[in-house]
């Protein structure tokens, strides 16, 4: 990477994490985006990048088969990169601005229905530690709709027993409050008493609620492996991870007629059309539920 990409990518990693307020994920994934951009238009400064560069790069993700859903974040990294450099005052105009957001997926994410929960937590030998661990963090997921990044960071001082709720700390360092229904407070509870006690945490992870045997916090790849592993003891044909527990969750909540900006304040969605997405999913379950009892969705 030359010199003045290297440059500028400090700069755009202090404008993410200081300015932006950005979360580490979103950070990691935007900078590994910049990294790409710079092997591909090294030659050229970033302060010349034009968008038909950009526009030809697009091209080249798009018919790599890249996922719809990369390729947006993909212009959103670019986007912020070459903003930064308009506030510099470096550029004049955003040449991202003008390009053509990909197309939003037409599929809508795989969701568990509440017998599918309980088949999935019933895979777990609850006499093991790691098993009551895993059973109490599927209720979590599930009951709460957490992101996985939020179970795995979360804090014994984020517990609120009493008042049967969560301190959440989100996307951005944002925090919410999340209610938390008795039975999810008493597993994890549970496990703190019973399994986590007996438990030496490693130095810096002694405040972290779910720990691995080793005493560290859990890995977000953890719970990916270990709720597929249970999805497929369970017999369910489902593309599942645990993104699909808080998928499941904000279904339900909707689908049973919950306001839309209390699930968006649930999830800590900054914007009410990330939730919206869930009003499509009761939309697809009403029109099976027609087609499967009006007698006319049967004519050709």
């Amino acid at each position: 990477m030359k010199d003045n990409w290297k440059r500028r990518r400090r700069d755009f990693e202090a404008y993410l994490r200081l300015e932006k307020g950005m979360a580490g994920n979103t950070i990691e994934a935007y900078l590994c985006d910049f990294d790409q951009l710079a092997r591909c238009l090294e030659d050229v400064p970033p302060e010349e990048v034009t968008l038909d560069q950009l526009q030809q790069l697009l091209k080249i993700l798009n018919d790599s088969e890249i996922a719809p859903a990369t390729q947006r974040r993909v212009v959103s990294g670019w986007r912020a990169f070459f903003r930064m450099l308009v506030v510099d005052d470096a550029i004049k105009d955003n040449p991202a601005e003008l390009l053509d957001m990909p197309m939003r997926p037409d599929h809508l994410p795989d969701v568990l229905t509440d017998d599918e929960i309980t088949a999935l937590q019933d895979t777990f030998d609850r006499s093991t530690p790691e098993g009551e661990r895993n059973y109490a963090i599927v209720e979590v997921l599930y009951g709460c709709g957490l992101r996985v990044s939020e179970l795995v960071n979360l804090k014994l001082s984020n517990l609120y027993p009493d008042e049967l709720s969560l301190r959440v700390v989100g996307k951005g360092d944002k925090e919410r409050w999340v209610p938390v229904n008795q039975h999810a407070m008493d597993l994890v509870l549970n496990y703190i008493h019973h399994v986590r006690s007996h438990q030496t945490p490693q130095p810096g992870e002694e405040k972290i609620v779910f720990l691995n045997r080793r005493g560290h916090r859990l890995s977000r790849q953890m719970v990916f492996i270990f709720l597929q592993r249970a999805a497929t003891a369970a017999g369910i044909i489902k593309n599942i991870s645990p993104h699909s527990l808080r998928h499941s969750f904000a279904t339900e909540l909707v689908e049973n007629g919950a306001d839309l900006r209390a699930v968006q304040e649930m999830l800590g969605h900054a914007s009410i059309a990330t939730t919206e997405i869930y009003t499509h999913i009761s939309r697809e379950t009403l029109r099976n539920t027609i087609a499967a009892y009006h007698p006319h969705y049967a004519r050709r």
